[in-house]
């Protein structure tokens, strides 16, 4: 893994940002709706929120029940498997099938077609200027954007401190307003896997790419706790910056993921 430069000129969007919006709005609904039990606290501040996930909670419930031979409350599922059951698939980290390339990802069950967001890179963004020097130093996971933004992916040492520190100083009240779970084993968002995605070769071609998207305003706050980046600087407003990892094939089970870290798609 090496920093990712790009021209600036360049372009890297295969697929709209509406697509990218819809996808982790349908996924993280339905994230949130599989743990509703945990989210009271939230929906007792958004009385016409919770009306809402009621309805869609009743809806899923009878699915559930016509899916399934047992007749018990809510199922929990694992977050690997509201992925499958929302999104027609499931990723996981493992060891790479490239030698000495350490950990990858890969399609662990379903099928992803071609121009489908298939994964999340996590981390600390920071805009261009802001001090990034000991974070860096050593540190395979810098991710860096077309405008000059990077994006620390790395989840140990001084990275995971920072980047708990920054997700801990934007909470308000209950809200959460990013995701620390992709520093540990244990992923609230299944797709938050993107730094571990490793680079092409010549015998395994790429078969997802890199796109930037930029949270808008009007996301809805009770989900951003499902988000895997949080802003170095508090005091500027803007808005969050994601990348995505788009297909560029259909990527059957079994599949590992393959980027490359310069190409880009213009």
């Amino acid at each position: 893994r090496t920093l990712r430069y790009v021209p600036e000129s360049s372009q890297d969007k295969i697929i709209s940002d509406e697509d990218v919006f819809e996808t982790l709005l349908k996924i993280f609904k339905a994230l949130f709706i599989n743990d509703f039990s945990r989210q009271a606290h939230i929906l007792a501040l958004l009385p016409e929120i919770k009306c809402k996930y009621l309805e869609l909670l009743t809806v899923e419930q009878k699915r559930s029940k016509v899916n399934s031979c047992n007749h018990h409350s809510q199922h929990t599922f694992s977050p690997e498997e509201v992925l499958f059951n929302t999104l027609g698939f499931s990723i996981t980290r493992d060891r790479s099938s490239l030698v000495s390339a350490g950990t990858g990802v890969f399609v662990t069950r379903g099928f992803v077609p071609k121009g489908t967001v298939v994964s999340m890179y996590p981390g600390t963004v920071y805009r261009k200027h802001e001090p990034i020097f000991f974070q860096s130093l050593g540190n395979p996971f810098i991710f860096r954007c077309i405008d000059g933004v990077l994006i620390d992916g790395n989840d140990k040492g001084l990275s995971r401190s920072v980047y708990r520190s920054c997700s801990r100083r934007d909470q308000l009240g209950p809200f959460q307003m990013s995701d620390e779970s992709w520093l540990t084993a244990a992923l609230q968002n299944p797709l938050a896997v993107g730094q571990y995605v490793n680079n092409c070769s010549h015998e395994k071609a790429a078969n997802v790419c890199y796109q930037e998207f930029d949270v808008p305003g009007y996301f809805p706050v009770e989900l951003k706790q499902y988000l895997p980046n949080v802003v170095y600087s508090h005091d500027i407003e803007s808005h969050p910056r994601c990348v995505v990892l788009v297909t560029l094939r259909d990527i059957k089970q079994g599949e590992e993921l393959f980027s490359n870290y310069y190409t880009v798609v213009s």
